[in-house]
C-alpha cells in the first residue's frame, strides 16, 4: 500500500516521482530514453541531475536493465557521484565508470581468453622508465622535463600515434625540453621497448589493448556488446580520438548512446581531448536529438553575466582549426542577484596574496566556510605566494591538482595505523579524539603549521583524514548510532578503492585546469595579467582560444562572490611593465563602461580596480590606508563587494 502524500494524495509512481523537480529540458533529457541523444549543457545546468534521473526513468519504465547501462566519466570523483545520485533514486547496479576503469576491467577479464597468459603489470607513473630511457640515450633530465615527455607521450598515444607515425603529426609542436621531433620519436620508441621487455602496459595502453582485442575477436566484441546495451557519456567535450574510438567499438554500430557536453568547457587538447566529437555528433548520427541545457542554478546572475560576456567576445580568429569552433551556449540565471563581481590592481604578486589573503578574512568573518572558498590560478608556480600569505594570516587552506591523496606516503602511513587500530577496538566515545592521538605521531597537531610546502602539504593530508573522522562521528550522533575506528577503516577502504579523496575544511588552492568540475560560493581568480592568463606560450588562434574558455571554465566555479585581479609588477617595488589580461575588457559591464569603473585602494601601492580594467597602468600615487586597507594589501572599497 502506498504512502499518502501531502493533502491525502496517494504517492506517485516511482518514475513520476523521479521527473519531479526537473525543469522542461532536463525532464526533456530524462524522458528522451532511445539514442542517440545529444545533450549540451551549459555550468551548473544541472547536467548530472539530468542524465542520471534519465538512467533512474529508463530503469524505473523497464525500458533499461540496470546492468545493461554503461555511464561513463572522466574522474573517479565524478563517477562516484553519479553512482551516489543513482543509488538515491532507486536504480542501484548501474556500471558508472571512467573510461580507464571500463577498459581496464574489459582487459582483465578477456585477456586470458583473447590473448593467453597474465595481463601485464600496470604503470602507474612513467617518470622512472622515461627517466631511464633518457639515460639510455644519454640525454640529461629533471623532475619538470620528465613530466613534460610523460605528458607528450601521452598526448601521441590518445592521439593513436605509434612512435614511427608520431614525427608526421608532432611537426609543429612545442618539444619538452627544446628537444627536436626525432629525439622525442627514440625516446617514444625507447619507451615502449622498456615496457615490453618487462612486461608491463601504461594507462594509455589499457584503452588501445582494449580496442584491439574488440576489433580483433569478434567472440569478445559479441558479449560486451550484449552486456552493454545503454551508454551515457559525461564531459563529451574532453574525449580523445582514443576514447572515440573505444565506444565506437563498444557500441558496435548501434546509436543508443547519450552525450552530454559544453563545447566552451573544452580545456583539456594538450591532453588530446577534442570538441570535435561533441560538435560533428548530429552529423555522425543524422536522426539524433539535440537538447540544450542552459538555465544556470549555480551562480548569481551577476556571475552568469559576466560569463557570458566573456564568450559572447570570442570570435573565430584566421588559422582556427576547422570544425572547433561553435556559437557558445548563452547561459540563464536562475538564482537571486548576488554582489557585483569586484575587480582589484596590485602593485605586485606580493600584495596580490595579501590583499587575497585579506579579502578571505572578511569572507571568514561575514559566515562564509573556507571550504567554500577558492584561490584559482593558471600555473601551480603561483600558489606559493598565496600559500604564504594564508598560513600568515593563520587561514587553512588545502593544495589540490598534486599527487594523489591516498598515495602520498603520509596518508598510506596513517591509513595502515588506524586500520591496525581498528582491529583492536570497538566504540569509542570520542573516537575524533583517539584519532588525533594516532595521527600525532605522524606529524597531526591541532594547529596548522605556519610554513609552507612539504611540512605543511603532510599536516593537510593527516587533517583531512581527522576531519573526516569528525563528519562521521557527526552524522553517526544524528542517527543515534555508535561510531568507531572500524567504521573509519571501513571508509577509508571504500575511499582508497575509489580514490574518492576527503575533503580538509580550509580555502581551496588550485589551478584552474584542476578546478573543473567544482564550484565553491567565493573565487577568487588571480593572475590575470598578460603572460599569464592567456598563458605567453598560447600563440595559435586555437590557443589563444583554448586559454579563453579555462577563463570561463573558473568564472563558472563561483555562486556568489567573484574576484578578479591582476599585478602590475612581479616583485615589489619593480618596475609597472604588466597588462591586464585582454580578457577583462569583455567583461566590462555596459553600466561600469558608462560610470567608468570604481577604484578600491591598497595600502603602500597603486589602486586595486573595483571596475573594469584599462588598457595601461593604473594612475595616482600611494594612497594613505583607511579602515578598509588596515591590513596589509587590502583593498579600500565603498562597499562589500
Amino acid at each position: 500500500m502506498s504512502e499518502a502524500r501531502p493533502g491525502g494524495a496517494p504517492e506517485l509512481p516511482l518514475e513520476e516521482r523521479i521527473l519531479e523537480g526537473l525543469d522542461p529540458e532536463q525532464r526533456e533529457v530524462a524522458m528522451t530514453l532511445r539514442g542517440p541523444v545529444c545533450v549540451l549543457a551549459g555550468a551548473g545546468t544541472g547536467k548530472t541531475r539530468a542524465i542520471t534521473h534519465r538512467i533512474a526513468y529508463g530503469i524505473a519504465t523497464g525500458v533499461y536493465t540496470p546492468q545493461k547501462v554503461l555511464a561513463l566519466t572522466f574522474t573517479a570523483r565524478a563517477a562516484n557521484e553519479m553512482r551516489n545520485r543513482l543509488r538515491g533514486l532507486g536504480a542501484s547496479g548501474v556500471q558508472t565508470r571512467t573510461f580507464h576503469a571500463a577498459a581496464l576491467r574489459q582487459l582483465q577479464y578477456f585477456w586470458p581468453q583473447a590473448v593467453g597468459g597474465p595481463l601485464p603489470g600496470l604503470v602507474e607513473h612513467k617518470a622512472r622508465l622515461i627517466t631511464e630511457a633518457a639515460q639510455n640515450m644519454r640525454l640529461s633530465t629533471d623532475r619538470a622535463a620528465v613530466r613534460d615527455l610523460a605528458a607528450e607521450i601521452e598526448w601521441a598515444k590518445v592521439s593513436m600515434l605509434t612512435p614511427d607515425t608520431y614525427p608526421a603529426r608532432a611537426a609543429g609542436r612545442d618539444m619538452p625540453l627544446g628537444y627536436d621531433v626525432r629525439t622525442v620519436q627514440r625516446l617514444y620508441q625507447s619507451y615502449e621497448e622498456l615496457k615490453t621487455d618487462r612486461h608491463l602496459i601504461d594507462f594509455e595502453d589499457v584503452l588501445l589493448l582494449t580496442v584491439a582485442v574488440l576489433e580483433e575477436d569478434e567472440r569478445v566484441a559479441a558479449t560486451v556488446r550484449e552486456q552493454y546495451r545503454h551508454f551515457v557519456v559525461d564531459e563529451y567535450q574532453d574525449v580523445s580520438p582514443l576514447q572515440q574510438r573505444l565506444l565506437d567499438r563498444w557500441l558496435g554500430g548501434r546509436d543508443d548512446v547519450c552525450v552530454v557536453g559544453d563545447a566552451s568547457q573544452t580545456i583539456y587538447s594538450f591532453t588530446g581531448a577534442t570538441s570535435r566529437h561533441l560538435l560533428e555528433f548530429p552529423r555522425r548520427h543524422e536522426n539524433a536529438r539535440v537538447i540544450e541545457l542552459v538555465r544556470d542554478y549555480r551562480s548569481t546572475p551577476q556571475v552568469v553575466e559576466t560569463a557570458n560576456r566573456l564568450l559572447a567576445a570570442r570570435r573565430p580568429a584566421p588559422g582556427s582549426t576547422p570544425g572547433s569552433w561553435a556559437t557558445p551556449l548563452r547561459l540563464v540565471a536562475q538564482r537571486p542577484d548576488g554582489p557585483r563581481p569586484s575587480w582589484n590592481e596590485y602593485p605586485d604578486d606580493e600584495a596580490e596574496a595579501a590583499g587575497t589573503a585579506a579579502r578571505i578574512r572578511d569572507l571568514l568573518d561575514d559566515g562564509v566556510r573556507a571550504a567554500e572558498i577558492a584561490v584559482l590560478f593558471r600555473t601551480n608556480g603561483q600558489s606559493q605566494a598565496f600559500e604564504a600569505a594564508l598560513a600568515e594570516a593563520g587561514i587553512g587552506f588545502q593544495l589540490r591538482g598534486t599527487e594523489r591523496f591516498f598515495n602520498r606516503p603520509e596518508v598510506k602511513q596513517a591509513v595502515v595505523q588506524l586500520r591496525t587500530a581498528a582491529r583492536a577496538a570497538g566504540a569509542a566515545e570520542d573516537t575524533p579524539r583517539l584519532v588525533r592521538d594516532i595521527l600525532s605521531s605522524l606529524g597531526y597537531s591541532d594547529r596548522a603549521p605556519r610554513s609552507t610546502g612539504a611540512v605543511r602539504e603532510r599536516w593537510e593530508s593527516l587533517a583531512s583524514l581527522v576531519s573526516l573522522a569528525d563528519r562521521m562521528a557527526q552524522d553517526a550522533a544524528a542517527r543515534g548510532e555508535e561510531f568507531g575506528l572500524p567504521a573509519l577503516a571501513a571508509e577509508l577502504e571504500r575511499r582508497v578503492a575509489q580514490q574518492d579523496a576527503p575533503v580538509l575544511e580550509g580555502v581551496t588552492l588550485a589551478s584552474l585546469h584542476s578546478a573543473k568540475g567544482l564550484e565553491w560560493d567565493a573565487v577568487f581568480l588571480v593572475g590575470l595579467s598578460e603572460g599569464l592568463m592567456p598563458i605567453g606560450f598560447a600563440e595559435t588562434a586555437d590557443e589563444v582560444d583554448e586559454e579563453r574558455r579555462l577563463l570561463y571554465v573558473g568564472i563558472t566555479r563561483a555562486r556568489e562572490h567573484l574576484v578578479l585581479s591582476w599585478t602590475l609588477s612581479r616583485t615589489p617595488g619593480g618596475r609597472p611593465n604588466r597588462r591586464p589580461s585582454r580578457f577583462l575588457e569583455a567583461l566590462r559591464a555596459p553600466e561600469e563602461a558608462a560610470a567608468g569603473g570604481r577604484r578600491n585602494a591598497v595600502r603602500g601601492g597603486p589602486a586595486p580596480r573595483s571596475g573594469p580594467p584599462r588598457t595601461g597602468p593604473a594612475r595616482g600615487g600611494t594612497l594613505r590606508p583607511g579602515a578598509a586597507g588596515a591590513r596589509a594589501g587590502q583593498p579600500r572599497s565603498p562597499g562589500r563587494s
